[in-house]
């Protein structure tokens, strides 16, 4: 989940088609899911380590199934849903060196800034409870600005 200075996430569409989601991908044999992170995101969006800083990592795996409908029982193997390390990521770089023609064959045809729950109400089903999870765990670390705001504000309360 890569994150700006603006409390807004990035948000990706996927290549041909009309859904929406956050960049994520598998990790192959050898690799630690940082890794793996690392590659998946100059793969799907042209971005190196440089190029972003982690804020932090999911505490613990994240899960989801796949609905019975889009389970491809011809591939092997047969994958029923996945496990997910989540990270935010902080864009350090200036947006232009977005460029999702990076890898081989594109998963992403489009992006833009969300505001930070969008996506929660925005992803297909299945995905919901995992982007919720994790968007609650990372919401203090992706909108600091918002804190810093307040801090130096009283707050008028009503009573």
């Amino acid at each position: 989940m890569i994150c700006n200075n603006h409390g807004q996430v990035f948000w990706a569409k996927r290549y041909g088609q009309h859904s929406w989601q956050f960049p994520q991908g598998g990790i192959d044999d050898g690799e630690t899911p940082e890794q793996a992170m690392f590659r998946e995101l100059y793969e799907e969006v042209g971005l190196t380590h440089k190029d972003v800083k982690i804020i932090a990592s999911s505490r613990h795996w994240l899960r989801y199934k796949l609905p019975k409908r889009l389970v491809r029982w011809d591939s092997k193997p047969v994958c029923i849903g996945q496990k997910q390390k989540w990270f935010l990521l902080r864009l350090e770089c200036d947006e232009s060196k977005i460029n999702m023609q990076k890898g081989s064959s594109p998963e992403f045809d489009g992006w833009r800034w969300v505001s930070y729950w969008y996506p929660v109400r925005q992803v297909v089903s299945f995905k919901r409870d995992v982007y919720r999870r994790a968007m609650k765990e990372f919401a203090s670390l992706a909108m600091p600005f918002r804190e810093r705001k307040l801090k130096g504000k009283k707050v008028k309360r009503r009573g």
